[in-house]
């Protein structure tokens, strides 16, 4: 059997001095699509994803959090793995610039350059930007800012090894013209060429002794290996380069570098002209998407204007927010997220769609069949080849459309013979056929060919959303027929067997209601400037994740109240260990006073046993301070504070409103001492 052919896959190597927001998951999701595609069609695959942990910038966030770097970034990286295993990232590798592995090859890599002259001693003076790790000229930084982010750089003066980039900028240039590939989309390599190429390159200081959080130089005390250098040779660390080289030979080089396109420039200039030093082949492609942005602007950890993927997931599942991330924007272009957006396309796409497609076919199947699957005839109509022909090209037009890194364009493929197949059930009229007993062959027939649409359609979802397949193939009864899940099985239409039992046991994505799912994505602050409105705040309900690969199940909906009943909604049952994470205390109430400017806020300090702390609640309509000075109530002591014209509030007074809309404050008898936990 000849052997499989290769690929390889990276991501950047996530700079860890905050939580990664839905921008950052975006591009690591877009990889693990390609991975799983890949791999899906035969190809023998390495994802590579990790961290990139050293820098003045690591090492001054952990400072003013009071701690060391090693431990500021293990806290941070444990989030990330966390959150990849969540959205199912199904990386090969995690590569940790601060390991052994990597730490001892990007010496020797050092050592290689400067031995062969590449790598020279000298002096820097110039403006450096810490949050991009990157220097620039006076020209470069003009007004004072850095041309990439717009923060204040800094004046530095220090002494410093440079790589002489100016050796090899002909060179890159030249492959550029031959490789018209190798950066993608266009506009970037044009950028690259004209910005950066055709202008002059300077040396680069590859080394700092400002700071000491870093790989040091092994033959300068007190210098450390700049950052670019120490984290771009990542990519062939992890491969076992210099070390152990089996991974290396068999996958270098890369098929392709994915990442922001802010961070193209040192990917497209820098790490080529390594490569060239080392004598190693330059990677097939760097490929810079686009921004996912929020309305006001680039997402931005250090602004603090973040979309945290961690709720999206837990409220909606993985493989829902997958679906919105690679189908909503063209891979390549910029774009703009926003919940309304999101929820609107869970709702067209996946419930109306594909979730809708599914319940119909298996309610015709149960009430017409028993579930059974039934024989199609051997006669076929015009919508029958219609259908059968579009999902045998699918594959193939999807596969065209993924090597060019097209996922939007690949999932529109795909959503035409979703909606084919839905037109198809329209057509046709399966309960006008039921009617029928002249039409029981037809009626079989049109039902088995919507079984097998399914089918192609499960397995041509799978790189994108990993856990819906499985609930597929369990309603259709074919989760333990893996050979009716492979690429090679959509090579023929009608695989599927009659007689075997589908049965249908939930709904693939539930409608959701889209203003009340927005109410509970609210920001804080409009969450708290809603407590002016509605007094008693409720805490935003998350609705359990997607079922596992192992096992069915999805989002569950409370029903619709009955007309003419209160219309309270009724929150989905929780666990123990969800009842938890609730940190409620017994709080006494020590001062009060009206908060300026708001007519329904109140100031209280709340006394919780070890310490005091500021909450600000709207209940300046219902209580006077005086009323509420000296009580004892219930408090949530872990909700994340947030900012009220102004002011910290740091937790929630708990309290009930009726249908009048009064509201009374949950006290406690004295004896509780304040402190004390509800459990």
């Amino acid at each position: 059997m000849p052997a499989k052919k290769t690929y390889y896959i990276t991501t950047p190597i996530y700079y860890p001095s905050n939580k990664l927001h839905i921008g950052n998951s975006y591009t690591t999701v877009a990889a693990d699509a390609m991975a799983r595609f890949k791999r899906l069609t035969g190809y023998d695959v390495w994802f590579l994803t990790g961290t990139d942990e050293h820098g003045q910038k690591i090492q001054r966030s952990a400072e003013a959090a009071g701690k060391s770097p090693q431990v500021f970034v293990d806290e941070i990286v444990a989030w990330i793995k966390d959150l990849w295993s969540a959205l199912d990232i199904s990386y090969d590798d995690f590569i940790r610039t601060t390991e052994k592995r990597h730490r001892e090859t990007v010496q020797k890599i050092f050592v290689k350059l400067y031995e062969q002259g590449d790598i020279y001693e000298g002096r820097y003076e110039g403006w450096y930007c810490t949050p991009c790790e990157a220097f620039w000229t006076a020209r470069q930084a003009e007004g004072g800012n850095c041309p990439d982010c717009g923060r204040p750089v800094e004046l530095v003066a220090e002494e410093g090894y440079f790589f002489r980039m100016s050796k090899y900028a002909d060179r890159l240039l030249q492959h550029l013209e031959n490789h018209p590939e190798f950066i993608q989309p266009p506009s970037r390599k044009n950028e690259m060429i004209n910005n950066f190429l055709r202008p002059g390159l300077e040396d680069l200081c590859v080394s700092r002794t400002t700071f000491n959080w870093g790989i040091p130089v092994p033959f300068a005390r007190g210098h450390v290996i700049y950052v670019w250098l120490d984290a771009l040779s990542n990519y062939i660390t992890a491969l076992g380069y210099q070390r152990d080289e089996t991974l290396f030979k068999k996958f270098w080089p890369a098929d392709v570098h994915l990442m922001g396109k802010d961070i193209v420039r040192f990917h497209a200039i820098y790490w080529p002209i390594f490569l060239m030093a080392l004598g190693l082949p330059l990677p097939r492609q760097i490929f810079g998407h686009g921004w996912l942005t929020l309305k006001e602007g680039k997402m931005s950890k250090s602004r603090g204007n973040v979309v945290d993927p961690m709720v999206l997931v837990e409220r909606y599942g993985s493989d829902s927010v997958r679906y919105f991330l690679l189908r909503e924007i063209p891979f390549g272009a910029d774009g703009v997220f926003s919940n309304e957006a999101m929820l609107q396309r869970f709702n067209t796409d996946l419930a109306n769609d594909l979730g809708n497609l599914l319940s119909r076919t298996l309610t015709m199947l149960e009430r017409y069949y028993g579930g059974v699957i039934p024989s199609p005839a051997a006669e076929t109509e015009a919508s029958d080849r219609e259908l059968m022909e579009l999902a045998l090209e699918t594959p193939g037009r999807m596969e065209a459309l993924m090597d060019k890194l097209q996922f939007s364009g690949a999932l529109e493929a795909l959503w035409t013979l979703v909606k084919r197949s839905n037109k198809y059930i329209d057509e046709n009229t399966p309960w006008a056929l039921a009617r029928e007993e002249g039409q029981r062959q037809r009626l079989g027939t049109v039902l088995y060919n919507l079984c097998e649409s399914l089918r192609f359609i499960s397995v041509l979802v799978s790189p994108y959303m990993p856990r819906t397949p499985r609930r597929i193939w369990s309603q259709l009864g074919i989760v333990d027929l893996p050979e009716l899940q492979t690429w090679e099985s959509l090579s023929r239409f009608g695989l599927f067997r009659p007689g075997l039992k589908a049965s249908r046991t939930e709904d693939l994505f539930p409608r959701l209601n889209i203003e009340e799912e927005l109410n509970s994505l609210m920001g804080e602050e409009e969450y708290l400037r809603k407590q002016e409105e509605v007094p008693v705040a409720v805490a935003p309900r998350r609705q359990p994740d997607g079922a596992a690969p192992e096992a069915a199940g999805g989002p569950e909906r409370a029903r619709a109240p009955q007309e003419g009943r209160e219309t309270r909604e009724t929150k989905e049952q929780i666990s123990l260990d969800d009842f938890a994470r609730l940190d409620i205390r017994v709080g006494e109430i020590m001062s009060v006073e009206p908060v300026p400017g708001a007519d329904k806020l109140l100031k209280m300090m709340v006394n919780l046993g070890t310490e005091e702390r500021q909450i600000i609640a709207g209940l300046a309509k219902h209580y006077t301070p005086a009323e509420l000075t000296g009580k004892k109530a219930l408090f949530l002591a872990n909700l994340k504070p947030a900012k009220l014209r102004g002011l910290l509030s740091e937790g929630m007074i708990l309290a009930a409103t009726d249908v009048s809309g009064k509201v009374v404050i949950t006290t406690v008898d004295d004896d509780a001492a304040p402190g004390s936990r509800i459990s």
